[in-house]
């Protein structure tokens, strides 16, 4: 999640051709990386919480996945806490 606005004009480079883009400066990622690569997940851990029923209700509607989507809104609020140096 980018929390600052870039200079990037998003809209115009979407509609650029990969063809187009100069990947000249990017090193190529052979098969020996990809082999070796690895995925770091921040662990899960199981807890109890009590949350109004009308918000845990809205939730639950969006279907399968809300408790993700609830995991991904606390952590975003916990990254813009930290960045204003709040706990």
């Amino acid at each position: 999640m980018m929390s600052k606005k870039t200079g990037t004009d998003w809209k115009r480079l979407a509609k650029v051709d990969d063809a187009n883009i100069d990947t000249s400066e990017v090193p190529e990622l052979g098969a020996d990386f990809f082999a070796n690569a690895e995925l770091h997940l921040p662990p899960k851990q199981a807890v109890t919480m009590r949350l109004d029923a009308d918000v845990l209700a809205w939730f639950k509607e969006q279907g399968a996945g809300y408790q993700t989507r609830i995991n991904k809104l606390l952590r975003a609020y916990m990254v813009a806490q930290q960045r204003r140096g709040s706990r």
